[in-house]
């Protein structure tokens, strides 16, 4: 057993948290909250701060759950599409569009509720390290101003957070003051943080409720004027279908927004007779911009869902432009359960974790995040800032981990400007253990 001790100054303020890194220990509960406060951060006056930590448990060892994954990618999905869903289809759709669009993706070896490698069928989702039923609690008086700290640090879960009743104003995005904006409704990829404030006006129980991407599960909590105070559960939606519009099958889509490329992003690798050999056993050839989209499942909603193209970022940041542009194509094969991320800038086409993506210090670089993949990747660059390039210029939002959808592009800015070896991986803590993760190295 041995000991160390780190010494740094905390040049950061805002929501973070930390985790291990090592032999998937992190799905074995090894994470916590790191709360930097800091002049900048008490600009907003509120009367309480709670840290909302969601997590995902299993009993399982997770070194087996990614032996099963990798026998059977489909093994912790239980919402398979059923011969009662063939007959509801045939009648909405008729009979030959469905046999249709199953065989596509029959062809495609995929299955369109494969939302969540890992689902409900083996994981407790928590709160702060409770269940629903041990009814994590945290108390206001009416007309108090409450910040929740939002912080998701699951290896396998997305959360849709969102507390019925009230209106959630984000502050911060990933520890860093953006332009307050109110929403319904949050997604909360693998390792992002957020911060809101509630000011709930009535004497009751309100539930904050945070939902598994595949609907497979929640855990709920309770933000309450007295202890025993219990909300009503927020009723169960339907388990979300791929489509091929994910796929960019369909170019009609009218709420996406194109203010780069109109019919996709060109790239400069040409993937069409795929390059990545057997470790994509799908490409979509079409990826294109849709940060405006919150996301499946999440669609034609009646209320507002917070998206990236929301994100203003409060402070001007000293963006120069990029001197020159990296795509990371990130592709799977679902069938074997590989991912990778494959950079390209130009000339060299490499996965390999031994090749460095090399960066020389002080420049400006763009990431094209292209995602040829049908789920959700959480990209996570250590030790520098991605300036996520949603049109806003200098007032672009910083992240440390950004989402990027099936089929989207994702534009972000990084200025390498700590030296060293730094880990950027994607962080569904399976796609990373399985070969989707990449070593920067600034010089």
């Amino acid at each position: 057993k041995s000991k160390f001790t780190y010494r740094f100054p905390v040049v950061q303020y805002g929501t973070y948290w930390y985790h291990s890194h090592s032999l998937m220990q992190e799905q074995t509960g090894l994470y916590g909250a790191i709360i930097c406060k800091s002049k900048e951060d008490e600009i907003i006056k509120v009367d309480r701060d709670y840290v909302i930590l969601l997590s995902d448990w299993t009993d399982e060892n997770p070194h087996e759950i990614l032996k099963k994954l990798k026998k059977q990618p489909g093994y912790f999905n239980y919402q398979k599409r059923t011969i009662k869903d063939f007959i509801n289809d045939v009648k909405s759709k008729g009979f030959l569009n469905t046999v249709n669009e199953r065989l596509m993706w029959a062809q495609m070896r995929m299955d369109s509720r494969d939302i969540a490698d890992v689902t409900g069928a083996t994981y407790t989702y928590l709160m702060n390290g409770q269940t629903t039923e041990e009814n994590p609690t945290f108390l206001f008086k009416v007309g108090e101003k409450v910040r929740l700290r939002f912080i998701n640090a699951s290896s396998g879960t997305y959360f849709d957070i969102r507390i019925p009743g009230l209106k959630m104003t984000v502050i911060q995005a990933d520890g860093q003051n953006v332009y307050p904006v109110d929403v319904d409704e949050i997604r909360l990829a693998i390792a992002e943080t957020y911060d809101v404030i509630v000011e709930p006006k009535d004497d009751k129980a309100y539930a904050i409720y945070a939902e598994s991407i595949d609907r497979s599960g929640f855990v709920m909590g309770t933000l309450t004027t007295r202890y025993g105070l219990k909300p009503e559960l927020p009723e169960k939606r339907p388990v979300p279908e791929l489509t091929m519009e994910e796929i960019g099958h369909n170019h009609n889509h009218g709420h996406h927004q194109h203010h780069h490329h109109e019919d996709g992003y060109k790239m400069m690798l040409n993937v069409k007779n795929n390059p990545f050999g057997v470790d994509a056993d799908m490409i979509i050839e079409n990826p294109r911009e849709m940060l405006e989209d919150p996301g499946i499942g999440l669609r034609n909603q009646k209320h507002k869902v917070l998206t990236y193209s929301d994100l203003v970022s409060l402070e001007k940041y000293p963006l120069r432009k990029p001197d020159r542009i990296i795509e990371v194509h990130l592709v799977g094969n679902m069938e074997r359960f590989i991912w990778k991320m494959y950079t390209y800038d130009g000339q060299n086409l490499t996965s390999k974790f031994e090749e460095t993506i090399d960066l020389e210090y002080g420049e400006v670089v763009r990431f094209a995040f292209i995602n040829h993949s049908m789920m959700n990747h959480p990209i996570h660059l250590h030790g520098m800032w991605m300036y996520l390039d949603n049109g806003g210029g200098k007032y672009n939002p910083r992240k440390h981990t950004i989402n990027v959808k099936p089929g989207e592009v994702v534009f972000a800015d990084v200025i390498a400007d700590a030296i060293g070896n730094w880990a950027f991986h994607c962080h569904v803590l399976y796609h990373m253990d399985s070969g989707m993760f990449r070593v920067v190295r600034v010089r």
